[in-house]
């Protein structure tokens, strides 16, 4: 996914990569088994808010081994993270079609050694971000972990419509991480970015959870899809982009921008504003996976025209 002279179109790759999907346990080894745990296909998105928010933060390049140390670091406790989720809702992802073949539900890993190798991972990030970076990236990435596990896994996810609204709060983390890595502090700056992430999660994840529905009923999992109507989805799917745009337009005073972070956020933002109220005249499992794509081309465009913007500005 890049920011080019062209518009972004979501490819077939990047519409896999962030599919959710699982490879059918008969093509996995030992070592693939234990890959599919940490949920590889989160290691796109997480270079795409990362890098962008370090290099916000610097006004410029960081260190190259600056970024290499936070990107490693942080998808190493997000792939930690990913694993005691999936060690959490073994049960449920023997139910659904989408989860089926993940290697707790199938049996190729036992659950005992796919929690010490989530924990492993867990610390062993704790360790490259405090010598790579600082401690404070360090505890918020490790405060990422410990929200995503405990409130979405254990509690929301279960139990409220609102789980991947509340629970997505886990995954905006990565850009706090990304500033305090440069900076060792924080500021309005990083905190919108972080408002931007969070209310970009639901309309994304529900565009999924449309497509996913009976297998969501199925596991006994509230998403909004599931026990709400179409038309109540569609709506706050529709509240929460607009939010979301206007939240990153608000990053542009903030962060000093420029027009093309500006004009890339306003024209994406109603794009996508409008993708969503066209789902709603027509709510397709085609149409909801075709907005799911657009979201990954949408977070991509916003944050590879902020780098663009932020080094040009620098560079004049």
């Amino acid at each position: 996914m890049a920011l080019g002279v062209r518009p972004l179109v979501p490819s077939r790759l990047t519409t896999k990569l962030f599919s959710h999907g699982d490879k059918p346990v008969a093509q996995r080894s030992k070592v693939g088994s234990y890959i599919a745990l940490t949920k590889p296909r989160i290691v796109e998105l997480l270079l795409v808010i990362t890098i962008p928010t370090m290099v916000l933060a610097q006004r410029g390049w960081p260190s190259i081994w600056l970024m290499v140390w936070t990107f490693v670091g942080g998808w190493l406790a997000a792939a930690g993270a990913n694993a005691i989720n999936m060690y959490i809702d073994r049960d449920i992802d023997k139910l659904m079609e989408r989860t089926k073949n993940r290697p707790l539900a199938t049996g190729a890993i036992r659950p005992r050694n796919a929690l010490v190798f989530a924990i492993t991972l867990e610390i062993v990030a704790f360790v490259i971000l405090l010598a790579g970076a600082n401690l404070l990236a360090a505890c918020l990435a490790m405060s990422a972990t410990a929200f995503y596990v405990f409130v979405y896994s254990l509690w929301l996810k279960r139990s409220s419509k609102q789980n991947i609204v509340i629970g997505g709060a886990a995954g905006a983390v990565p850009v706090l991480v990304g500033w305090a890595a440069v900076t060792n502090s924080l500021g309005w700056a990083p905190v919108v970015l972080f408002v931007i992430i969070f209310l970009w999660t639901p309309p994304h994840f529900w565009a999924l959870a449309i497509r996913h529905t009976e297998d969501y009923r199925a596991a006994g999992v509230p998403m909004l899809p599931v026990v709400a109507s179409m038309k109540e989805t569609i709506r706050s799917m529709i509240a929460y982009s607009v939010v979301l745009t206007v939240s990153t337009l608000v990053l542009v005073p903030v962060a000093n921008l420029g027009l093309i972070y500006g004009i890339t956020a306003l024209v994406f933002g109603v794009a996508f504003v409008i993708g969503t109220i066209a789902l709603g005249s027509n709510p397709t499992e085609a149409r909801s996976m075709r907005l799911f794509s657009f979201s990954i081309t949408y977070v991509s465009a916003i944050f590879l025209a902020l780098t663009l913007d932020v080094l040009l500005i620098s560079a004049s």
